[in-house]
């Protein structure tokens, strides 16, 4: 099947740079997508968006290139509850995938297992209005309870204004909680803002959640930007993701986002994001945890044991 990508829809970055950053041994890029190809799984006909393709072996390639060793992919709305790119992506890693799928209220167990085979190990949740149509809170809670017995997680993404209406939800569900993007802070307005600091209360209080660090390049108010003759990136985003990893550095993770759906402005240079996470975790100590022992510890829990 021809789909026809959305008019000004920005590709992902053709040559990214070399990161200057040497990743330690085991990082995990936490949080990034498969799309398509098209003609192989098809686009969800209820999407929002039509991307280009983003097929598994362009992001194995650039997991090789950044210096990463396993990807965490998360099913992206386009593809709706159809996880067959998912799935088949998870199965081409060879072990060094994990999965985060997007599921219907009424699967059964059979399903479940299936996808657990094949290494999802989580479910994501989307409140983000321009992104989804609203479902049910009641319906959310169903599939929450019958993906807790397989040990799964819920991913949430939403926009930080709206989360003092889901708060209750949060904290009522049964697994731990993983919040993309920091739950987008408003990052023209300071670390200590009333919005960020009601995230920094959620996450003070409920220690099962958990927050990427994530997606600086769709929360930056300046970009990338030249500094002194050298390269920083995404500066404004970078006190709110360093106060994240000194006050709970076993609950951070880091995701590239490849390959930045939905991006207006620009598109970014994935080696440029693996050299801002020196910004955010300057210390080798810092980055083993928010690269290595934090996703290892959530998606293979096996293996981390070993560590």
């Amino acid at each position: 099947m021809k789909f026809e990508t959305t008019p000004g829809w920005l590709p992902f970055h053709p040559t990214p740079s070399k990161p200057q950053l040497i990743l330690p041994k085991g990082a995990v890029d936490a949080h990034c997508h498969v799309f398509g190809p098209g003609d192989k799984f098809p686009y969800a006909p209820e999407r929002k968006y039509t991307p280009c393709d983003a097929p598994k072996e362009k992001l194995f390639e650039l997991r090789d290139w950044l210096g990463f060793e396993r990807n965490v992919i998360v099913q992206a709305t386009c593809h709706g509850t159809d996880n067959r790119a998912l799935v088949d992506a998870l199965i081409s890693s060879q072990g060094k995938a994990r999965g985060v799928a997007t599921v219907k209220h009424d699967i059964d167990e059979t399903e479940l297992f299936a996808l657990h085979h094949a290494g999802v190990r989580g479910v994501r949740f989307n409140f983000v209005k321009r992104l989804v149509d609203f479902t049910p809170k009641e319906t959310l809670m169903k599939i929450a309870h019958k993906i807790a017995p397989l040990g799964w997680h819920i991913v949430v993404y939403f926009e930080s204004v709206d989360l003092p209406e889901l708060w209750d939800f949060f904290t009522h569900l049964p697994t731990i909680v993983v919040v993309d993007h920091m739950g987008r802070p408003d990052v023209s307005k300071t670390v200590d803002s009333q919005e960020f600091a009601l995230f920094m209360k959620l996450m003070q209080q409920h220690t099962n959640i958990w927050s990427k660090v994530s997606c600086p390049e769709r929360l930056s108010k300046t970009g990338p930007k030249a500094l002194y003759g050298e390269q920083f990136a995404y500066t404004d985003v970078v006190p709110f993701a360093q106060r994240l990893i000194q006050d709970f550095p076993d609950r951070v993770l880091f995701g590239t986002d490849w390959p930045h759906p939905n991006l207006k402005d620009h598109m970014p240079d994935d080696g440029l994001l693996v050299d801002y996470i020196a910004q955010i975790a300057p210390t080798e100590q810092s980055r083993q945890r928010l690269l290595v022992h934090n996703p290892m510890r959530l998606y293979w829990p096996e293996e981390h044991k070993k560590i």
